[in-house]
């Protein structure tokens, strides 16, 4: 089985014209957003204007419309309607375009016709890259290890019709080559992605994309202190747990001149809970532990592929956390490699542990804004459910940013309280920090508190909970349950969000959106 997924062969491009019969005629399959109040006049435009008109009275007269497809013409072309309310959120415009892949049913490497109708410049081209975001994120392959391989499902080709300037996709294609592997490897079966596939995974992937790579072994955690994280990795049978280190540098400007961003992703290969053993409902998806990773992974393929203006240093810290008699135990003391003593109460709190010293070891490098992503703690899925991610900042005054990030990006996320007098049920009569409370009362908040002790109140630091890292039938425009969630939202968090130049020059106005190169033509 394939450690990441193979360059898909997917033709875009763009084409001034009308929606007309010719236009469907140059097609296998055509999908379209109709602005929803406008929609009977609207549908009269169209080639087929009887079977449009049928198809919406029919659906009003089931409730509310949202879509209408049908197979039409000569060719039985399949045709899918979407109405779209004009001030729709881009969740709401997600949603609907997977909607309509799901309705669609493409044939196989089609030519698929995207379009909007009402809609004005603006609206249209969110419209459109909505649609194409659905589009790919439904034909992306996932692992299979079938006697018979499932075909390709692939479309060959997209071709963007618009009326007036072209707009710029190659955002949306970045996003989901990043949102693709993501999901990818948290999808991969805990006896291939172990901590020895993951780091080939990794090395390979690197020199592909050309990435510096290097790996922080056991040895040269234990050099440097690391106690959290060699803790959880004591009981493991193999002994090549540690931290990845990738490093990408923008070709736009000088060396050290970009803003310098650190991710930092729990890579938990499997958790068994260790000690305080999960049961099996518990335990039956933790392979997709490290799914934190693979979003941090997935932000940085993101990134380089638009040649994003930074310096990034992506932390991976990959481990298992097994049971047996080397397995760390409750009441014990360990040091991280910050020197913050640590009480550990519960094993299965194992994730706040490795990312301790790979925040810390990460903070030493001085970076203008850290995030981190895990699949950290089921009390935010308690609080949020699986629609949401939980969001987690050192600086107050971000706190609309980042949930301006997740309206605008369709991966929404909720900023939870970080006050300091929080901390007061971390307090333990042992050690500097209590790993975490008995009661598991808002765990979240305390996870967070917990690990903001390994960064320096100097740095910008984001915690990002991933509550919707999985969701039955998918979320938004993504139709998988493992949703791969939060690389869109990283994406819109640094190219819009101004955080570094709100920290290094605390201008009032925000600079103009920080934007890609124009969209390529092969995925």
């Amino acid at each position: 089985m394939e450690l990441f997924p193979a360059q898909r062969d997917i033709r875009i491009s763009y084409k001034r014209a009308s929606l007309d019969q010719d236009s469907f005629d140059a097609h296998d399959a055509c999908v379209i957003f109709c602005e929803r109040k406008r929609a009977p006049d609207l549908l009269r435009r169209l080639p087929h204007a009887q079977t449009w008109r049928r198809l919406y009275d029919q659906a009003r007269a089931r409730g509310a419309a949202t879509s209408i497809a049908a197979r039409i013409g000569s060719n039985a072309l399949p045709v899918a309607i979407g109405l779209l309310e004009a001030n729709a959120s881009a969740f709401e415009r997600l949603t609907l375009g997977a909607r309509l892949w799901k309705e669609l049913n493409a044939p196989p490497r089609a030519r698929v016709l995207l379009a909007t109708l009402g809609l004005d410049a603006a609206q249209s081209d969110h419209a459109v890259e909505a649609l194409l975001a659905a589009g790919l994120a439904a034909s992306a392959p996932m692992p299979a290890m079938k006697a018979n391989k499932p075909r390709d499902a692939s479309p060959a080709a997209f071709t963007i019709l618009h009326q007036g300037g072209r707009p710029d996709l190659s955002r949306s294609i970045a996003a989901d080559a990043g949102n693709h592997l993501a999901r990818w490897l948290t999808a991969l079966p805990p006896n291939v992605l172990n901590t020895t596939g993951y780091r080939r995974a990794l090395r390979e992937l690197a020199r592909r994309e050309g990435w510096s790579y290097s790996f922080l072994d056991e040895a040269a955690l234990r050099r440097r202190g690391a106690g959290a994280f060699l803790a959880v990795a004591r009981a493991n049978e193999r002994r090549d747990a540690g931290i990845v280190r990738l490093r990408y540098r923008s070709t736009r400007r000088a060396p050290r001149a970009n803003p310098r961003v650190a991710l930092v992703g729990k890579g938990v290969c499997f958790d068994t809970g260790g000690v305080n053993l999960k049961t099996h409902k518990g335990m039956y998806q933790m392979h997709e532990d490290m799914q934190g990773s693979a979003v941090a992974v997935g932000a940085l393929l993101a990134l380089s592929r638009l040649d994003a203006p930074f310096e990034i240093d992506c932390w991976l810290a990959i481990t298992e956390n097994q049971i047996g008699p080397g397995a760390f135990r409750p009441q014990e003391v360990v040091r991280a490699s910050n020197g913050v003593t640590i009480q550990v109460a519960h094993s299965d709190a194992e994730g706040r542990m490795v990312l301790a010293d790979a925040l810390a070891i990460a903070a030493r490098e001085r970076p203008d804004l850290m995030i981190d992503f895990a699949t950290l703690t089921g009390s935010c899925v308690v609080a949020l459910g699986d629609r949401y991610s939980g969001a987690f900042t050192n600086r107050s005054d971000w706190r609309a940013a980042l949930e301006l990030a997740g309206r605008s990006s369709g991966e929404r996320v909720w900023p939870f309280p970080m006050d300091e007098d929080y901390d007061s049920d971390l307090e333990s009569p042992l050690a500097d920090i209590l790993q975490c409370t008995p009661d598991s009362k808002a765990d979240h908040i305390l996870a967070a508190r917990f690990l903001n002790r390994f960064v320096p109140s100097e740095t910008p630091w984001i915690h990002i909970d991933l509550a919707a890292g999985n969701r039955s039938g998918g979320l938004a425009h993504v139709p998988t349950d493992i949703t791969g969630f939060g690389v869109r939202y990283t994406l819109q968090l640094l190219l819009e969000q101004q955080l570094m130049e709100r920290r290094r020059t605390a201008a009032k106005a925000p600079r103009a959106p920080l934007t890609g190169p124009r969209a390529v033509c092969n995925l």
